[in-house]
């Protein structure tokens, strides 16, 4: 696929172009009138199955609909486990055939940076129109040079807790370091309330938990170069030194063969006392007041708190799952996609889909943390800001191809999983470097 220049981009990306596009757009949504596609023109979109599943009717029932009104296109909205879409989004590109947009979870478009189309004219619409992209969906999202994907959302990741539990134990606010949290586990595991922590391949509770966890001890894969390794220091080995007793001492240890739902459930059957998640588990209890309940027969929800990830030796760091829409290159309807993308990301459409989520999403823009839905519930505060206060895997490196690998392959969390089931810690962090390094080489 064609590179384009530095002067194509300019006119791309330029005031007058983002004006008339703005503009075009903007007429769309108020007239009703479809632009000008062949008739017949089609659309597929792929996506995950949302954790909210109020946000997934919505799309099917209303937004879809009034997008193939609004464009004059057929789309097909098609939604899978989130933990298939690298599997389904390869085979697409191989076989030169499949969805035209695809959500990107992660860092993921930096993998198929040459398999997808450049949408720099649609991403710097948007993010002109909506004050901005975070700096979590920008790096995850451009390759540097153009904008390999579209920006969606962001998923902030809070430890979910029950606030009775922590009280029974002398907290009334919850700890604010490993060693305050490892001590409040110890208790709580040997009340039957452990801890609960997916180390398994899962998308992401995972990564929102290993990464941060290893930047808090000091860790890093990478120098600032994005070349240089240097995991294997006494920041992660004293970091897995710890994670490896504070398993076993606080955790469910069956966390090992988690996925990204077994912590929900756990967490809402009483079997946990706390999880790093998005705010589903809230807000699933808090829309089925009468089915989710405590041990005292009162709503779960009313127990519910969110706090970050507890503070490290070197400090306090999260990682929120971004998603974004790529456009493929194999796509015989790279217009159609492009006005879709446009079209789902425009402020007036998305605020319906915002709303659904309930604060369960941040949107990619810095113009959602603005939005009044913030200020409907006070427990769900924690979360609006969540996305300016990641990092991103790869640190110190750029969150490039190589980092969303090392990702993808899961050695971060694998370095704690290995620990926890035995591995000595020097043992782990040495192996976690070198598959690090073989990325880099």
């Amino acid at each position: 696929m064609a590179r384009i220049g530095r002067r194509t981009f300019l006119k791309l990306t330029g005031t007058g172009a983002i004006a008339a596009r703005t503009a075009g757009m903007t007429a769309i949504l108020a007239a009703g009138k479809a632009p000008a596609h062949a008739q017949g023109s089609t659309l597929h979109w792929l996506r995950w199955n949302d954790f909210v599943p109020a946000s997934d009717e919505l799309l099917r029932k209303e937004i879809v609909p009034a997008g193939e009104k609004a464009l004059g296109i057929k789309i097909t909205l098609e939604t899978i486990n989130g933990n298939d879409i690298q599997a389904r989004t390869t085979s697409a590109i191989q076989s030169g055939s499949g969805p035209d947009v695809i959500c990107g979870l992660n860092n993921w478009p930096q993998l198929y940076a040459e398999s997808v189309v450049d949408v720099s004219d649609v991403a710097e619409e948007i993010g002109k129109a909506q004050e901005g992209f975070y700096k979590e969906s920008t790096v995850v999202a451009n390759d540097g040079k153009k904008w390999i994907a579209v920006p969606w959302c962001v998923l902030g990741a809070q430890i979910a807790y029950r606030k009775s539990w922590f009280e029974d134990i002398g907290l009334s606010k919850f700890p604010d370091t490993w060693e305050a949290y490892r001590d409040a586990g110890k208790k709580l595991k040997a009340k039957g309330q452990p801890l609960g922590q997916t180390l398994g391949h899962t998308f992401g509770d995972a990564p929102t938990f290993s990464y941060p966890y290893l930047w808090s001890w000091g860790g890093k894969e990478v120098e600032a170069d994005g070349h240089t390794v240097v995991l294997n220091g006494k920041a992660a080995v004293d970091s897995v030194k710890f994670m490896s007793a504070f398993w076993k001492e606080a955790h469910d240890e069956g966390g090992l063969a988690w996925d990204d739902t077994n912590n929900n459930r756990a967490f809402l059957s009483g079997t946990i006392s706390a999880t790093l998640n998005g705010a589903s588990i809230y807000l699933l209890a808090k829309s089925k007041p009468d089915t989710y309940l405590t041990e005292k027969g009162t709503p779960l929800w009313q127990d519910i708190l969110h706090a970050p990830l507890p503070k490290g030796p070197s400090g306090q760091f999260g990682y929120h799952l971004p998603m974004s829409n790529m456009l493929m290159g194999y796509s015989k309807n790279q217009k159609v996609a492009k006005d879709f993308i446009r079209w789902i990301t425009s402020k007036d459409v998305y605020q319906k889909w915002f709303n659904s989520q309930q604060g369960y999403s941040v949107g990619a823009t810095t113009i959602w943390e603005k939005d009044p839905l913030w200020g409907k519930d006070p427990v769900m505060e924690p979360f609006r800001v969540a996305a300016r206060a990641g990092q991103f895997p790869g640190y110190a490196g750029p969150a490039d191809r190589k980092a969303a690998e090392v990702l993808s392959k899961y050695i971060i969390t694998d370095m704690y999983s290995k620990a926890a089931q035995g591995m000595p810690a020097e043992e782990a962090v040495k192996w976690a470097h070198e598959e690090v390094a073989k990325v880099h080489a």
